[in-house]
């Protein structure tokens, strides 16, 4: 494949002429051209059919970037799917997915790569559609600058200001408010003078370092590559122009080093090395390193990439460190310099974008991962959720898809942190369902909360292996799960009053009996459920350690809410106990009169009747709560705990 031709090519020109320019002739030349220049990436963002795929198609075309097959092959397309009769529609040169190309939008983040004599770019097409909120937010994550399109004839809309806060939110500093579709208002500079001034209004609490608006038609390619002849009224940058010379802000604390371990090369008995991407700062052959988790220093030895050994190693290379003696560190381990030790948390504020239809909960457990490392956390507060249109503060109880909230999250085990504004690396993090294994937000940290290092454990002369010892028996949580009326509570009076003849300790959480003190001011909404079996757990736990048998009599309708309290109190000491009862017999006992009240509409929260419950999957004991005798599940439950 060649571009046509090699020298020189016409240029689309706003002034109706062919404009030469001159390239490269030889592939040497090229290469010497681009070998000192710089990379900028930005994004194309704003609402759906503002023009982003056509401006991105139009800077391609301009920058002489394309292929003889792939011109042939536009050309083609455009009969067919283009939305420009018989003219070229640049849209479809990035538009790749046949969903995209049918409906006219972009779905999914396209990233191009393009040059010209003064710099190399790479541009990621992100969607306009609210919807796809997660795939803008993909492609802002690496990008210096946005280009947030307006359309002219709509001004400023909602997923306008979406995509300006999130810019924001992901730390670029630069935006470039392209006004689009001026050909259709005749290039009116009152309409794009409005708009700016609308803009650049709502922006100023977004602390932008540069906000520079440029009139332009990207179909017609006005104000693009060349100054347009029907604005005469600018006098400001080409788009082409301002990405040519503006400079992205500098990464913040060149100074510390972070090497997040992604693996532990060992190829053979002789070598011992630590693999990763040098995610901050550098790192020479001698320096002390320490890994953060466990203090152990070490210095690094030899720097060793795929071709050679180094002398010293930067930002954005992989890189494998092998150093002078033997420490114990894994992936999920983060390095640094010896005399610039990271900070790490177990408590945190950050700003969650929600990327999921399910809702987020406030006590509801999830996988946390923040650069290699993992753990599993609960979002212990929705401090407000804000408004995208007015950049407010509305209170939430829930999270939405595309919400956008400040929140107070915890975490199983102390991270190697920094906020998001100083290390994008160590500042930002994704959440992920533990159940559906799927990504339902991203997050950025604003800071560690104070009451979490001010917070220490405190060791304690004796242990629960003490406690048992005293009891004569091991602890355990016999966790009953089963809608209302199943027989949950029955089992385990029946179950306890059995343990208790064996003269073993043991205690019963009733829901009913937790809901009249310690959580009485819950009420019964999912994020209340979710709420209440997440006090329970901590409960459970601190009698486990007690050296107690605990049965807990709770609904506990959720998956996930059961998963979490086997994660707190130890898979070990947890057993799971399904009181399998059919829907049609709990109805009919109703012995709290609870069934009729739900049907007859009074009661909206019901599981069974108008909230959902799910089964366990893998119980440790299935019992029959219509037909079995109890007698005979607490014998086999017995056997059970005591194995």
């Amino acid at each position: 494949m060649t571009r046509t031709p090699n020298k020189t090519r016409p240029k689309a020109s706003t002034f109706g002429v062919a404009q030469i320019e001159t390239r490269p002739a030889t592939i040497e030349e090229f290469l010497a051209q681009q070998h000192d220049q710089d990379l900028l990436r930005f994004i194309t963002c704003g609402s759906v059919d503002d023009g982003k795929s056509t401006l991105i198609g139009r800077l391609l075309w301009e920058a002489n970037q394309l292929f003889d097959d792939q011109l042939a092959t536009l050309q083609k397309d455009s009969k067919k799917y283009g939305t420009q009769g018989q003219d070229i529609d640049f849209a479809l040169l990035v538009d790749g997915l046949s969903a995209e190309r049918e409906q006219g939008i972009t779905i999914d983040v396209a990233y191009r790569f393009f040059a010209t004599s003064k710099r190399k770019f790479i541009v990621a097409d992100t969607p306009g559609h609210e919807q796809y909120t997660r795939n803008m937010v993909t492609g802002a994550s690496t990008a210096h600058v946005a280009i947030l399109l307006v359309d002219a004839r709509s001004g400023l809309l909602t997923q306008t200001r979406r995509h300006a806060y999130l810019a924001s939110l992901m730390g670029i500093r630069h935006v470039v408010l392209a006004v689009n579709k001026m050909d259709l208002l005749a290039y009116s500079d009152t309409v794009f003078k409005g708009i700016q001034d609308a803009f650049e209004n709502f922006a100023k609490p977004l602390g932008f370092e540069g906000i520079t608006a440029i009139p332009i038609s990207a179909l017609k390619g006005d104000n693009i590559t060349e100054r347009s002849v029907n604005t005469p009224w600018y006098n400001g940058p080409t788009l082409m122009g301002f990405l040519e010379t503006v400079s992205p802000s500098a990464p913040v604390r060149k100074d510390t080093m972070v090497f997040p371990i992604q693996w532990v090369n060992r190829p053979h008995s002789d070598f011992r090395g630590f693999s990763g991407t040098l995610a901050q700062g550098s790192v020479h052959v001698g320096d002390a390193i320490r890994v953060t988790s466990s203090g152990q220093t070490a210095q690094v030895a030899e720097i060793i990439t795929m071709d050679e050994s180094l002398s010293e190693a930067v930002a954005g290379q992989a890189i494998t460190l092998r150093l002078d003696k033997e420490i114990d560190a894994s992936r999920g381990d983060v390095m640094s310099l010896a005399q610039t030790p990271l900070e790490t948390t177990d408590q945190f504020e950050a700003t969650l974008v929600w990327l999921q239809p399910e809702v987020g909960l406030s006590g509801r457990s999830y996988d946390l991962k923040l650069s290699t490392q993992w753990a599993s956390c609960t979002i212990t507060s929705i401090k407000h959720r804000v408004d995208i249109n007015h950049l407010t503060q509305q209170t939430a109880k829930q999270l939405q898809l595309n919400d956008i909230a400040v929140c107070n999250i915890a975490t199983s085990k102390p991270l190697v942190f920094d906020t998001y504004q100083r290390s994008p690396t160590l500042g930002s993090f994704i959440l992920v369902d533990r159940i559906s294994h799927a990504t339902v937000a991203a997050g950025m940290i604003s800071h560690s909360l104070r009451r979490s290092q001010n917070v220490h454990r405190q060791a304690l002369t004796l242990t629960r292996a003490d406690r048992e010892h005293l009891n004569g028996h091991k602890a355990r949580v016999v966790w009953f799960t089963g809608l209302s009326g199943s027989g949950k509570s029955s089992i385990a009076n029946a179950l306890e009053s059995h343990l208790h003849t064996l003269g073993m300790r043991t205690y019963i959480l009733d829901g009913d009996n937790m809901r009249q003190g310690l959580n009485k001011d819950l009420g019964f909404t999912d994020a209340d459920r979710v709420e209440n079996i997440r006090r329970l757990a901590e409960v459970a736990k601190l009698m486990v350690d007690a050296g107690m048998i605990v049965m807990t009599a709770f609904i506990s309708p959720f998956r996930r809410e059961r998963d979490m309290a086997r994660d707190l109190i130890g898979a070990e000491n947890f057993i799971e106990v399904y009181v399998n009862t059919p829907l049609e017999v709990c109805e009919a006992r109703d012995v709290k009169g609870l069934y009729k009240k739900a049907r007859a509409g009074s009661i909206p929260n019901m599981t069974g009747i108008n909230s959902p419950y799910e089964a366990p999957l893998t119980p440790a004991y299935t019992a029959d709560g219509s037909q079995k005798a109890i007698e005979q599940t607490v014998q086999e439950l017995v056997q059970l705990i005591c194995v």
